[in-house]
C-alpha cells in the first residue's frame, strides 16, 4: 500500500474514532453533559459506530447491549445493565466485523469491531464504497 493509501486509512479510522462518541447532555455547550463511546456488545465482541457509511440492513440476529455511560469513573454506579438492541446483518459483511442495531431497522446504526484503531478490510471496502 502507498504512503498515501496508508495515510488516507489512517484520517479514515481517527474520523471515525471520533464520530464514536455520544453526548447525554441536551446541548453541545452544556458543561455538565456525559460523554461515551458509544460501544455495543454482542455474542462475546465489542462493536464501536462508525459514521456515514452506506449499508443494506439483512436478517434479524439477535440481541446486543449497550452498555450505560459511565464516565464518572464509578462513582455515580445507578446499577444499570445497559439498554437492550436489536441486531440485524449487514448485506456482505460478516457478523464478527460488523452489524447494524437498533430498535428498528429504520433505526439501525451501523457499528463495527475494532482492534485499536484498525476497521477490519470489509469495513473500509464498504465505507469506500460509500464515499464514491
Amino acid at each position: 500500500m502507498s504512503w498515501a493509501g496508508r495515510s488516507m486509512s489512517a484520517v479514515l479510522a481517527v474520523a471515525a474514532l471520533a464520530s464514536a462518541t455520544c453526548t447525554s447532555g441536551s446541548n453541545s455547550t452544556d458543561e455538565g453533559s456525559a460523554s461515551c463511546a458509544y460501544q455495543v456488545l454482542y455474542q462475546g465482541r465489542t462493536y464501536q459506530d462508525v459514521a456515514n457509511v452506506e449499508f443494506t440492513i439483512g436478517e434479524q440476529l439477535g440481541e446486543a447491549t449497550l452498555p450505560p455511560c459511565d464516565d464518572t469513573g464509578g462513582q455515580d454506579e445507578t446499577g444499570e445493565s445497559g439498554t437492550t438492541l436489536t441486531v440485524y446483518a449487514v448485506d456482505g459483511i460478516s457478523p464478527k466485523a460488523a452489524v447494524a442495531v437498533g430498535e428498528t431497522p429504520d433505526e439501525a446504526v451501523f457499528v463495527a469491531v475494532r482492534s485499536g484503531a484498525e476497521i477490519p478490510a470489509d469495513v473500509k471496502k464498504l465505507i469506500d464504497g460509500s464515499r464514491q
